[in-house]
């Protein structure tokens, strides 16, 4: 079974996604830190029982032996949501379940946090990355029992894509989340309703 654990929101520098997380939700985000297997860095915000991850390429990481997670060597644009990633107790049960592509396993670390995730080896999930990232956190307390109480919840989580009735297909009877729908788009998005202290916010 797999668990939504949390929001990857991708800017071309972790400066430029941090400020659009803070500037939409007025909430200043919590530290994070470095990824060495993959170059990246990030900075995240607690949602209860999920998190929001702001993510950039680290310029002073690395080179990976792999495309970067997430395809962040071909991001471009304006800070955006472009992932979700799930949890699960047996990464490699889900991986036979799961189409192909979605990655193989890797053992990571950051600071005093292990786990372990599927990453692809292009870079590029399913589904034009609509598909879920899958993590699995093993003994290891996920971030959200060690970030810092805001006040901010995930209300609902729109990923929207030409294939929708696949992707609905492939997760059916693996994930079960009221706040999760999967609909129908002539491309690949992903939209997030966050309740804030200061209202219901929304991530494009």
């Amino acid at each position: 079974m797999l668990k939504l654990d949390h929001l990857a929101l991708t800017g071309k520098t972790l400066e430029e996604a941090v400020a659009h997380c803070e500037d939409v939700l007025g909430i200043t985000l919590a530290a994070g830190g470095r990824h060495g297997a993959f170059g990246t860095h990030n900075r995240l915000l607690g949602l209860g029982d999920v998190y929001l991850e702001a993510i950039a390429i680290d310029p002073d990481g690395a080179a990976p032996s792999q495309p970067r997670w997430f395809d962040m060597d071909n991001f471009s644009g304006p800070p955006r949501l472009r992932n979700w990633i799930c949890a699960t107790d047996d990464l490699a049960a889900e991986l036979e379940c799961a189409p192909p592509g979605t990655g193989r396993i890797w053992d990571l670390r950051r600071d005093d946090l292990t786990w372990q995730m599927a990453v692809p080896e292009d870079g590029k999930l399913p589904f034009d990355g609509a598909f879920p990232a899958l993590i699995a956190w093993g003994s290891t307390t996920a971030p959200p029992a060690h970030l810092p109480d805001v006040g901010c919840r995930l209300v609902r989580l729109e990923v929207a894509h030409p294939e929708a009735h696949a992707l609905r297909t492939i997760l059916e009877g693996r994930l079960d989340d009221r706040r999760i729908t999967i609909v129908n788009g002539f491309e690949k998005a992903l939209r997030a309703i966050i309740a804030t202290p200061h209202g219901n916010r929304v991530f494009e």
